[in-house]
């Protein structure tokens, strides 16, 4: 029986320039960091050291050689904000490109591009 989600493959072309988007502009975590040494390097990072689910960040090119019938496009991700006004003036001043902020019938949300133009979106928690 699966009762969490554990860990999301983020598949980069760039994974240093990933990394400081992902902990500068966004404020996240590096959970672990591991290199195999052959090309094999894992990031992975959190919105706090304590959160169940994390994002690896993976070398798009490395694992498209290792598993080439692997889906490497990226998830389609929702996170949760408790003020979500806050955090979509922090994105705008730190230049994040984000789409407006808009209301759905489960609420207000707002989505926003990483480093690599992979678009991901924040909804207000409540």
């Amino acid at each position: 029986m699966i009762n969490n989600v554990g860990q999301i493959m983020l598949y980069v072309n760039n994974q240093d320039e990933s990394l400081k988007f992902w902990t500068g502009k966004l404020g996240f975590s590096v959970v672990s960091e591991e290199d195999n040494g052959q090309g094999l390097r894992w990031i992975e990072i959190a919105p706090t050291k304590e959160a169940q689910t994390s994002i690896i960040l993976h070398n798009k090119e490395f694992i498209a050689k290792m598993q080439p019938e692997l889906n490497l496009n990226t998830p389609s991700l929702m996170f949760y904000s408790e003020n979500l006004d806050e955090l979509y003036k922090d994105f705008s001043e730190k230049n994040i490109k984000l789409g407006e902020l808009v209301k759905m019938p489960s609420g207000r949300v707002f989505n926003f591009a990483d480093n690599e133009e992979n678009y991901f979106a924040v909804m207000e928690k409540k």
